[in-house]
């Protein structure tokens, strides 16, 4: 896996925090990682965006790179057409990717909002730029009420355009979770067609760098580098595990 493409299922839900955590897990195993934000909504010029985000919490080994960013909090398309600015088109995505992609071990590509949510007036989504560059999307999904439906539209509209869900992790996994949050643990894969690859705790945003890097392995699974276990958490957290 050379490019993974991060999407959610809305907007806030915690895919800058998850881009971060698999870019320290990578570069805590000695691999070179750059990350990609191809448009950046809702920053002033000068003003930190989701990449230093990253950067902070993931470590100054992670290289960034930003397309373009829009000064209003809207969806790309829009924010660009209110700036009287050139949107991003798929093509410029696939191609900054495939040029991170020559000199870095991973490539992350973190999306705006959900997947399809549109770049240009055409209706150029992420979804495009992840076709063309035949880059697996890794689904970040909410815990609460609604996520089931919201992540069965995300990996339907992804098999759709012949791309694979790689697997879907919790954005923000709450620390009194409710009943249908827990419940949502063992329902997600079904409705992702994909495992369950981690689920990161409410706040690890605010962690220092230092500690949420000691941290994300034990949020992210196996297959994203970490030692998370989804069947253990599940378990723990689901209705049973809790009445009993």
């Amino acid at each position: 896996m050379t490019v993974l493409v991060v999407s959610g299922t809305g907007t806030e839900i915690g895919k800058t925090v998850t881009t971060a955590a698999v870019a320290a897990l990578a570069v805590a195993a000695g691999r070179s990682v750059a990350v990609l934000k191809p448009a950046q909504t809702g920053v002033a010029p000068g003003e930190p965006g989701d990449a230093q985000e990253v950067v902070r919490l993931a470590g100054d080994a992670v290289t960034t790179l930003e397309l373009a960013r829009f000064p209003e909090p809207l969806a790309p398309n829009t924010a660009a057409r209110r700036a009287g600015m050139t949107p991003i088109r798929p093509h410029e995505v696939a191609d900054a990717a495939e040029k991170l992609a020559a000199e870095h071990d991973l490539v992350l590509i973190e999306g705006a909002g959900g997947l399809l949510v549109r770049y240009d007036d055409e209706g150029a989504t992420l979804a495009d730029a992840a076709r063309l560059l035949s880059a697996p999307v890794l689904v970040v999904a909410s815990a609460g009420l609604g996520t089931l439906n919201t992540t069965t539209l995300t990996a339907e509209a992804l098999r759709a355009r012949e791309l694979t869900p790689l697997g879907v992790t919790v954005g923000s996994w709450p620390t009194a979770p409710d009943l249908a949050s827990r419940c949502n643990l063992a329902d997600l894969p079904q409705s992702a067609g994909a495992n369950l690859l981690g689920a990161i705790p409410a706040g690890a945003g605010t962690l220092s760098g230092t500690d949420f890097r000691t941290r994300a392995g034990s949020w992210l699974g196996p297959e994203l580098g970490g030692e998370w276990d989804a069947a253990a958490f599940t378990a723990r957290e689901a209705p049973g595990a809790r009445e009993a």
